[in-house]
């Protein structure tokens, strides 16, 4: 069993989550972009979180959120549950779609821890030698509806969805700044994230001449075999970052506060389950307050009790 986690409104978070044994099954196509957008927008809407950006490789898609109300649980399970089953019935595929690894959840501490992940995601084809840049990427991505304040649009997956069922004939994907960088000018905005990704992408350049690489291509990708795997060494079983920050002070500040949630979980927990009268869980709590009936205190920040024991 994983450690718990504090589920706090007013967090951004990147949501990283690969393919079963690292197979192609997001490998780019006309169908795939929008099964992906679709499944995406759909849950972000019922969830009620606001997109950051996305960016989908071949195995894997990396997902900016701002949780504004408390709710990233259930948006990951929605759409990652709603994802497979659509994107099997695409591929003609009957096992797991998935990895069986935990999605990866990094809390951004700072508004430039933000940006900085953004930019990575946006990078990603250009990292992987795919591309030379995120405008040369087959693969579904909100990079110019991200640095416009633009929308995306996908249409029901026909294969899946019944036409007279009760999911929307098209979801409308919006995309908003991270907390944090509401209040630069939309032109700013956007030179700040163009500026930083073309260094990225320029670093990667200069490393493919150096080591005599080129990159795969636009029409290699399109033309791969979606059952395929990536060959390179994996990187299971190292450690999965919760929090992200670049200044080391918000970084300790923020593992100190996870182990710190853990703890006293932990010790309301044995208290719950002992059944002693007035047992709390500590603010943030989500699991056991939302399924088991349990009570966590009020947000510290506030006389409003985001987690009232339910009716």
């Amino acid at each position: 069993m994983s450690l718990p986690r504090a589920v706090i409104p007013g967090r951004t978070y990147l949501v990283t989550r690969r393919c079963s044994e690292r197979r192609y099954f997001l490998r780019p196509d006309r169908e795939t972009n929008n099964n992906f957008l679709y499944c995406l927008g759909y849950a972000a809407e019922k969830a009620r979180v606001g997109l950051t950006f996305t960016c989908v490789m071949s195995n894997h898609h990396h997902t900016g959120i701002n949780d504004h109300h408390g709710t990233f649980p259930e948006f990951l399970e929605r759409f990652h549950s709603l994802l497979a089953r659509c994107q099997n019935a695409h591929l003609k595929h009957a096992e797991a779609f998935w990895s069986n690894t935990a999605t990866s959840v990094v809390r951004l501490v700072e508004p430039e821890d933000a940006l900085d992940k953004l930019v990575y995601a946006f990078a990603n084809p250009a990292a992987a030698d795919l591309v030379e840049s995120i405008h040369d990427w087959p693969g579904a991505h909100s990079f110019a509806a991200t640095i416009s304040g633009g929308t995306l649009t996908a249409t029901r997956p026909k294969h899946f969805f019944r036409d007279k069922g009760v999911m929307p004939e098209t979801i409308t994907l919006t995309f908003e700044r991270p907390l944090g960088l509401e209040s630069l000018a939309p032109a700013d905005w956007s030179t700040a994230v163009q500026s930083k990704l073309r260094v990225t992408e320029d670093a990667h350049r200069e490393r493919r001449r150096a080591e005599g690489k080129q990159v795969l291509g636009r029409q290699s990708i399109l033309e791969q075999n979606p059952l395929n795997s990536h060959t390179s060494p994996s990187t299971r079983f190292k450690i999965s970052p919760k929090v992200a920050a670049k200044a080391r002070p918000a970084m300790l500040e923020a593992i100190q506060e996870n182990k710190n949630f853990v703890q006293r979980h932990a010790r309301s927990l044995a208290d719950f389950i002992a059944k002693i009268p007035g047992a709390l869980f500590p603010y943030g709590t989500y699991w056991w307050q939302k399924f088991a009936g349990g009570v966590c205190e009020p947000d510290p920040s506030s006389s409003y009790d985001p987690c009232p024991a339910p009716a």
